[in-house]
Formats: C-alpha cells, sequence, structure tokens
C-alpha cells in the first residue's frame, strides 16, 4: 500500500475529484478527513469509504477559523497529519463585463486564498511529519477560457503558490508542495453545469474531437490515480513542480472552423 498509515486532509471531497482521491487514498492504506458543504453527501461518502477510514468535516473554508479547525480536527482524531489536498474550488461562468469584484474575491477566498490558510495552519504538523501538499489546480490557469475569468485567475495564483511554497517551504520545513492542473473532467458537478447550459443529459458521450481526441474526457479516478504518486514517497524530494493532466495541449489549441464548439468548464 503506497500510503500506508498516513493522514491525509481532503478539501471539496464529498463529491467529484476529490471524493475520487479520498477513496483511492483509503484503499492505498490512508485515513482521511472528508470535508466539503454538504452534510448528506459527506455523510455518504464517509460510508462509502468506510468510517474506520475517514472522518467527516463540514465548514465552509472562508469561514474564519475554519483551516485551523479543520487541522485540529485531524490531529484530535488521528494524532498527525501527513498531507492537505486543497481540491475544493469555486467554479463561476464569468467575462470581464459579468465580473464584479464581489464575485471575484468570492472567487479567490475559495480557490487561492483558502488553500493558501490552510497551508500556513497545518504547516506545523506537516513539517512534524516530512509531509506534502497537493493542490488541484486546472488547465485553465494559463489563459483560461473566455466564460471563466475569475476562476482562471484564481487558477493561475494558486500556480503560482505552489511553485513559490513548493521552493521555500521544502527548503525551510522539509514539506512538499507540488500542484496538479486537470483538464475536462466527467464529475457530477460537471454534468449538472452542462444540463443548465441546455445541454441534454447525454452530451459527454458525442463530444466533438477537439476536445476529447480520445472520443471522452477525464474520470474523476485518473485524477486520483495520479494524486497518489505525489502523495506517496515514491515522489521523493520533488517540490513546486505543476503537472498538466489533459489529452492535448491546451495553450493555443484553437478549433477548427468547421468543428462543432461546446460550453467547456474545466
Amino acid at each position: 500500500m503506497r500510503l500506508k498509515d498516513k493522514v491525509i486532509l481532503i478539501t471539496g471531497s464529498t463529491t467529484g475529484i476529490g471524493k475520487a482521491i479520498a477513496k483511492r487514498c483509503v484503499a492505498e492504506g490512508a485515513k482521511v478527513i472528508v470535508h466539503g458543504l454538504e452534510q448528506e453527501l459527506g455523510e455518504a461518502t464517509v460510508q462509502e469509504i468506510g468510517a474506520e477510514h475517514a472522518v467527516l468535516y463540514i465548514e465552509d473554508l472562508t469561514v474564519a477559523g475554519c483551516a485551523d479547525r479543520l487541522v485540529a480536527q485531524a490531529i484530535s482524531l488521528f494524532g498527525q497529519l501527513d498531507a492537505v489536498v486543497n481540491n475544493a474550488a469555486a467554479v463561476a461562468s464569468s467575462n470581464l463585463q459579468t465580473t464584479d469584484l464581489t464575485l471575484f474575491r468570492q472567487v479567490l477566498e475559495v480557490n487561492t486564498l483558502a488553500p493558501f490558510a490552510l497551508i500556513q495552519a497545518a504547516l506545523p504538523y506537516l513539517s512534524r511529519s516530512h509531509g506534502c501538499v497537493l493542490n488541484i489546480g486546472s488547465v485553465n490557469a494559463y489563459s483560461g477560457e473566455p466564460n471563466l475569468l475569475a476562476y482562471s485567475v484564481s487558477k493561475g495564483a494558486l500556480m503560482t503558490l505552489t511553485r513559490n511554497l513548493g521552493d521555500t517551504l521544502h527548503r525551510e520545513n522539509h514539506v512538499r508542495v507540488n500542484q496538479i492542473n486537470p483538464g475536462w473532467v466527467l464529475t457530477e458537478r460537471e454534468i449538472i453545469r452542462k444540463r443548465a447550459h441546455g445541454l441534454d443529459d447525454n452530451w459527454y458521450k458525442d463530444l466533438p474531437p477537439v476536445f476529447a481526441p480520445a472520443g471522452r474526457i477525464l474520470f474523476p479516478e485518473e485524477i486520483a490515480a495520479a494524486a497518489v504518486y505525489w502523495l506517496s514517497d515514491e515522489s521523493g524530494p520533488i517540490s513546486g513542480q505543476v503537472v498538466d493532466l489533459e489529452q492535448h495541449p491546451f495553450i493555443g489549441r484553437n478549433p477548427p472552423k468547421d468543428e462543432t464548439t461546446i460550453p467547456a468548464n474545466k
């Protein structure tokens, strides 16, 4: 087991990528703190994983003191903390005309400042265990889609945070910080978002090759499989790295004029 006896805190893990990471971590021998906003979804996730392997914590990450309380939960129940996965994110469709400062601040609070606060709160314990941080970003961090302005900027900031702390914390605290940038992933919420855009429930089964050269988009379990490497001791001393998990180069890839396009949130 690649994560045997490790304790891993995963934000936004009641659904989607976070849930898949939590399940894979437990399968690899870890104990996990499942975090989210939805009590029922969280309870279902813990039941699916096994209550002997997981504990649920429900609170909005932007509430003052949440990061400290999350870390305290891990320490009080398991006595240690070996890794933090900053996965929780606010995905908001917006462009220059529709993004006001209130929305921008809300997205930055969840996607950039909350991970920073959690790293601060967890650092003493991660330093003690020579642990690690894994930030879950997005390929949109590089420039982003036109309708994902605030989201893309927040993920770009997270990527800079990863590279900055990946150097300083590794040198000073023996804590590695890395990031994976998923592409388009078939999560429960992505299906709901596309339904809200007017697409039918089977939209993901017939996608243009420009978006899915393989014939499909990514599954949460594939992101989780990659996450295990960065959370395990197998990644050795590697720190400050950002790895894109997408099936085509996202930067500079433009669909041919004759190809059908589909609104995509990554």
